[in-house]
């Protein structure tokens, strides 16, 4: 199993930081970024390897590559997403699709997070279980969130932006663990859902499989501080909770 961050988003709403940077990279703890977080988790749970799937400015992460390696002992691959402007992440989770084939802990690249995610996902694994997802059971919900409907002994039956905050079991948090043996479903209903409609989410290439009779589970990730980074308001969330970690 290798660490996946999704690197390519161009981050429109964090301006001027990402006139010249992509989102991961807008320093969140001093120098360090989200990207540095996420790979310090990545390392810290035993990965020697990760890929990270790049499009806009992705030059900058070209350019910090090997300092990254060399702070993290991880061996990086980096996967060009060529239609990161264009269209949204179902597309760009599609381009590392060969990556999915060895087994994934997938990370948004927006997502401040503790280390304590990943022991969560790795704790859950087994009982046949093959896509897990990360889920904030604790959080208030509003409008923005992708919010998650969870049946017992069925997994996810809905996961979308689209719903009711009162009918969500919690908050998908932009982190899964893809085992190896989901990794051509995923593909394939990635494919679907892109091909459908690019500017749809890899939440929704999830939902495709849930439509498809695949199960999909959760995790509850317990009372835990977090943050998506989506705008300067996000960031300075992001940055009371990454100094703490």
């Amino acid at each position: 199993m290798i660490g996946l961050v999704l690197a390519a988003g161009a981050g429109r709403r964090l301006r001027p930081y990402t006139d010249t940077l992509p989102k991961a990279l807008v320093p969140v703890d001093g120098d360090k970024t989200v990207l540095d977080l996420t790979l310090a988790n990545f390392a810290e749970i035993g990965l020697t390897e990760a890929a990270i799937v790049v499009g806009y400015r992705k030059e900058a992460v070209y350019d910090r590559k090997e300092e990254l390696e060399a702070t993290y002992g991880l061996k990086l691959t980096l996967v060009d997403n060529d239609k990161a402007e264009e269209w949204n992440n179902a597309y760009s989770l599609w381009c590392a699709r060969e990556v999915l084939k060895r087994g994934v802990i997938l990370a948004n690249g927006d997502t401040v997070h503790p280390v304590s995610v990943e022991k969560t996902l790795l704790a859950a694994r087994g009982d046949g279980k093959r896509i897990i997802l990360a889920l904030d059971t604790v959080k208030s919900l509003a409008d923005e969130e992708m919010k998650v409907v969870v049946e017992d002994g069925a997994g996810v039956r809905r996961i979308t932006k689209l719903m009711d905050p009162s009918e969500a079991t919690g908050e998908y948090i932009g982190v899964t663990l893809i085992e190896a043996e989901a990794a051509e479903e995923l593909a394939d209903a990635l494919k679907a859902t892109f091909e459908r409609d690019p500017d749809l989410y890899y939440e929704d290439g999830y939902q495709e499989l849930v439509n498809r009779g695949v199960t999909v589970d959760v995790t509850p990730i317990g009372d835990v501080s977090w943050a998506e980074i989506d705008n300067h308001d996000d960031l300075e969330k992001g940055r009371a909770i990454a100094c703490r970690y």
